[in-house]
């Protein structure tokens, strides 16, 4: 049975793409220090969708795993933050007796809402930049749209309020997203001390660069243009094609594509609210909350934005996707 379970419940866009490939990467290696991490990965992304449903499948399944397990196991799936308090507790309670340590990676808001928009344009969205601020901004959780998404996923102190209901204060940490600049290791490094994961750790995993200004224009544009085709695209394939094949594989990280910057002051005052929030509830913190003070994001707005440095973006996703699929007209043949 489980001594410990370390949920890593997000926030979305705080590393948590680094941390789960760090774990994937070194699974065998934390297996050998008593640290189970269900493999494969997406297995754990079935589970959790599925108790967030219903949780009649996968996630009985991988709860028997973990508690038929004699150490510490890791579950890492941002979409548990944002459960409401039945589901919270319940989550908890299915592996009892067991320890439950539940982990919360936040970053400042001012690098999460830029972070925010790209991943809805990697994910079919179509709102220009200005109006996905607005939305954020009015805070409207009334009706569907930027708003309630947004502080959904990321009301850092309501979600770590919640899990502190379902786990115990103690047994809820906050770990800080280091700011720019930071050694790239330092993020695993806070997040394997509350494992534990001891030992050199193979941190040379894939990474998960960013989309420059220009690529965000170029993937908005081909959204809008593929949901007004009479026969768009099966969700299937929009992954497959648009968001792994052009989006991650042929913009992500293209030399001279501008970032996307952010400055508000309304992004700081929430910010130092949402700081305020955190210090009351007083859970355990990794890293340090005044990490998630707002600073301003130095990088492009989307007017400045020029026609050849969209078309230079159009081009690199149009070649890449065209050399794929010679490579695969070949081994066909």
């Amino acid at each position: 049975m489980a001594e410990r379970v370390v949920l890593h419940v997000g926030l979305m866009k705080s590393g948590t793409s680094f941390i789960q490939q760090v774990l994937r990467h070194n699974k065998d290696l934390l297996r050998e220090q008593g640290v189970l991490f269900p493999s494969p990965w997406k297995r754990q992304v079935q589970a959790v969708k599925d108790v967030i449903n219903q949780g009649a499948g996968p996630w009985p399944e991988l709860v028997e795993e973990i508690n038929a397990w004699p150490g510490t196991a890791v579950v890492s799936m941002e979409f548990l933050g944002p459960r409401g308090a039945a589901k919270t507790k319940q989550i908890v309670e299915a592996f009892a007796p067991a320890t439950v340590e539940v982990v919360i990676t936040v970053r400042d808001l001012a690098r999460t809402i830029p972070a925010m928009w790209q991943e809805t344009l990697q994910n079919r969205g179509t709102r220009p930049w200005e109006d996905y601020l607005a939305g954020v901004e009015a805070e409207d959780r009334s009706s569907p749209g930027p708003g309630r998404a947004f502080w959904t996923r990321q009301d850092a102190p309501g979600i770590t309020e919640t899990w502190q209901r379902a786990a115990g204060r103690d047994h809820v940490t906050v770990l800080t997203v280091p700011p720019a600049g930071a050694p790239t290791n330092l993020l695993w490094d806070r997040f394997a001390a509350l494992v534990p994961v001891e030992g050199d750790v193979d941190l040379a995993v894939r990474a998960n660069p960013s989309l420059g200004l220009a690529s965000l224009l170029v993937l908005r544009e081909l959204n809008v243009r593929i949901d007004d085709e009479d026969d768009p695209l099966t969700p299937r394939q929009y992954e497959r094609i648009v968001k792994q094949l052009l989006a991650k594989r042929g913009l992500a990280g293209l030399p001279g594509d501008p970032r996307l910057g952010y400055d508000a002051d309304w992004v700081a005052a929430r910010g130092d609210r949402d700081l305020e929030r955190l210090r009351a509830l007083a859970p355990r913190v990794a890293g340090d909350l005044d990490e998630l003070r707002c600073a301003p994001v130095p990088g492009a707005d989307p007017a400045d934005v020029t026609v050849d440095q969209r078309l230079e973006a159009a081009l690199a996703a149009l070649t890449h996707a065209i050399t794929v699929l010679a490579r695969r007209t070949t081994s066909d043949d």
